[in-house]
């Protein structure tokens, strides 16, 4: 593909991405599932072939009281020679006087073809504990007896998705939770209620020169939630010698965001993203910052001599 069309296809997903209104946010919003992309799709267990553990933290709206706090836990690897993707996502994510924690396990299976690509199809079930601990608010006097002490509330849910992936293209599409569980705490906050979410992402990363020391990593990622309007982060970044990886995002009507990616050592790597708020919230907080640190290791009697992509790639 000459560098012409490869611009003219970085600049078509941010025409693509121009179209679609932004909203509030809908649900736990991340900014590192360009390289984590179980957190939003369990067709992706097993994408590292090998055993991949990620640990990340998301401090949102930096000084805004009881903005949100997310930290999260996914481990996942393919088994039965890389046909069958497994994994484990755990996330808590406080707002607040709530925390929502969720605890899902993934099983992906996955059909590779003739050119190197890998088709998944995937499925994720567990449940969500809803806590809500009024002891941290400062209530007047006479306050509904409802918001007194502790409320805890499990619910179960499932979802699933597809994600294809080669050397140069990817693109998936997902549905994490279908449950929407209308009701908590016998009825008293409804407002806790579940929205069910529909992600679509496609990308590609291409090589910008002969010896593929410098790629350009793109991508259009699209969120909708019934009953509002379509939300899309479109991506670029730079990534060198596959060691290192620098770039931007645009999330419709929220914010600029910058990522750098780097890897460490042959097991370690780092994330870190920093997003600049667009929204009218600038004016109470700084901004959001995310943390990402992944680790992976073959372990020789399940991967045995397989290949297992770059950091970077899909």
């Amino acid at each position: 593909m000459s560098a012409l069309k490869k611009i003219v296809f970085v600049f078509g997903l941010l025409l693509l991405g121009i179209c679609f209104r932004s909203a509030a946010q809908q649900t736990i919003v991340y900014s590192q599932y360009i390289y984590n992309g179980l957190l939003i799709n369990p067709a992706y267990a097993g994408s590292h072939v090998q055993l991949s553990a990620t640990v990340s933290y998301r401090n949102q709206w930096v000084n805004f009281e009881g903005a949100p706090q997310t930290a999260t836990l996914g481990v996942h690897s393919t088994v039965n020679n890389s046909k069958v993707g497994v994994g484990l996502l755990v996330t808590s994510d406080k707002v607040g006087s709530y925390t929502n924690t969720g605890v899902y396990a993934a099983y992906a299976y996955r059909i590779q073809d003739q050119r190197g690509g890998v088709f998944s199809m995937g499925l994720q079930g567990g449940f969500h504990n809803f806590r809500a601990d009024f002891s941290e608010l400062n209530l007047k006097a006479g306050q509904d007896p409802t918001f007194n002490g502790t409320l805890s509330e499990l619910k179960p849910n499932f979802g699933g998705g597809v994600f294809y992936s080669n050397k140069k293209f990817f693109g998936g599409f997902s549905v994490p939770v279908i449950l929407k569980h209308a009701k908590f705490f016998n009825g008293g906050l409804q407002q806790l209620a579940l929205a069910r979410h529909y992600y679509l992402l496609v990308g590609s990363i291409l090589p910008l020169d002969r010896l593929d020391k410098v790629k350009l990593n793109s991508s259009l990622l699209i969120r909708a939630q019934e009953g509002t309007p379509l939300n899309a982060d479109i991506n670029v970044a730079l990534i060198f010698h596959n060691l290192i990886s620098t770039g931007v995002s645009y999330r419709t009507g929220e914010s600029f965001t910058t990522l750098l990616h780097f890897k460490l050592s042959e097991k370690f790597n780092f994330g870190y993203s920093y997003d600049w708020i667009t929204s009218d919230i600038r004016k109470f907080s700084n901004g959001t910052h995310e943390f990402m640190l992944n680790y992976r290791v073959r372990i020789r009697g399940i991967h045995k001599d397989v290949y297992c992509p770059q950091p970077f790639t899909r």
